[in-house]
């Protein structure tokens, strides 16, 4: 029987997805390549679209057929390894949750002056309103289709009154001058690294649009998630640039706030603390959701008390930022390391899909299995060509 297929639940999987990879991270580096790389950050764009979008698909569509979380899967796979993969993807939501949490904390510092502490707790409470709420798979996808629309929206209008030079960016697209390794790691780690991947495909776990015969509308899902989160880091690329290629310097403690303030001034400082705390917010609720995924079949008490456990996962994020303070150096690193996580988990996943135990009759198509182990291959160089650069 063919199961019926739940468009807003798709929608808002990809959403999900798209929103845990826009947070205040994606934000911060994406201001700081741009000003690296000035016009050639776009082949790096251009690069990890490509990545983001085999690593994706290949995720998405095991889940999906297998009717497992990740974890289970790679435990079925080798003994052990879905622990280790949750107890990488949990650390590294924690640290990210941290630092969108702070994100959060400065959007609302930027818009009503309050303290960043202070717009930390306020945003934290209204995340776990979000899980309070009985409804609360139907609250997350509501919330994150506005918070991902209102964040597109505004970055466009940056990314309009920059003035950058499109011409110059549509040919180093493709002819870059310059080219950095730390760079695509950190990029594709923070869209598709960790934890982020997972968080649309467990969604779908949990809304029960499983199945092969949902295999197309999965991909959909997949590709309008990366579609969604690439889209805003060419408009907040295009932003910078246009604000860079004036020649001026971004302030190393905010780059992505200067972005907003040198193209608008006081209102495109306003119109950054809108889009930072969506951001925030919204991979506040990404985050706690799919780090609580990975770790809630390992035992039925954490099943049971699922909702109850992401609620503390989100304040013990809070408090943490309220004790160190702004982890600005963090969200580059978080995201690199998000970046070696990724090999790990895609090339677990590619080991499952020829499991008949696993995925049943289901066939994987041969093209997507290469180009995976492609993408396994080339974030294993990256990384190992960042932690050269380090040395």
């Amino acid at each position: 029987m063919k199961k019926k297929h739940n468009w807003s639940v798709l929608i808002g999987a990809a959403f999900l997805m798209a929103s845990s990879a826009i947070g205040p991270g994606f934000l911060t580096q994406t201001a700081v390549f741009t000003e690296q790389l000035g016009a050639s950050f776009a082949f790096v764009i251009l690069l990890s679209i490509v990545l983001d979008a085999v690593a994706q698909l290949n995720i998405w569509r095991i889940i999906a057929v297998a009717d497992k979380p990740a974890q289970d899967i790679a435990n079925k796979v080798f003994p052990g390894t879905g622990y280790f993969l949750s107890f990488l993807v949990f650390l590294g939501g924690l640290a990210f949750n941290i630092g969108n949490i702070a994100g959060a904390g400065l959007g609302l510092n930027v818009l009503f002056g309050i303290s960043i502490s202070q717009g930390a707790m306020i945003s934290a409470v209204i995340a776990v309103g979000i899980f309070i709420y009985r409804e609360a798979g139907k609250a997350m996808d509501a919330f994150a289709k506005t918070m991902g629309l209102l964040k597109i929206g505004l970055a466009l209008f940056i990314a309009y009154v920059s003035d950058p030079p499109i011409a110059e960016a549509a040919i180093r697209s493709v002819n870059p001058t310059q080219f950095s390794f730390s760079a695509v790691l950190t990029i594709v780690g923070g869209t598709v690294g960790g934890y982020i991947t997972f968080s649309g495909a467990h969604r779908l776990l949990d809304a029960r649009q499983t199945g092969i015969e949902n295999l197309g509308s999965v991909n959909k899902g997949a590709l309008t998630a990366i579609g969604l989160a690439s889209l805003m880091r060419l408009l907040l690329f295009i932003a910078a640039l246009g604000v860079v290629s004036t020649g001026v310097t971004l302030n190393p403690d905010n780059p992505a706030a200067s972005v907003f303030q040198l193209a608008a001034g006081q209102f495109g400082y306003k119109v950054f603390g809108v889009v930072i705390w969506a951001a925030g917010i919204s991979s506040v609720v990404g985050s706690a959701y799919t780090s609580i995924s990975f770790i809630k079949s390992f035992h039925p008490k954490i099943l049971q008390y699922n909702k109850a456990i992401t609620i503390i996962f989100i304040l013990i994020s809070c408090i943490i930022f309220i004790l160190i303070g702004k982890p600005v150096k963090i969200l580059l690193a978080v995201g690199a390391i998000n970046g070696l996580i990724l090999p790990i988990a895609l090339g677990v996943m590619l080991v499952a899909a020829y499991r008949s135990k696993i995925i049943a009759d289901y066939k994987q198509p041969l093209w997507l299995t290469i180009a995976g182990i492609g993408v396994v291959a080339i974030m294993v160089w990256m990384g190992y060509g960042t932690m050269m650069q380090m040395i």
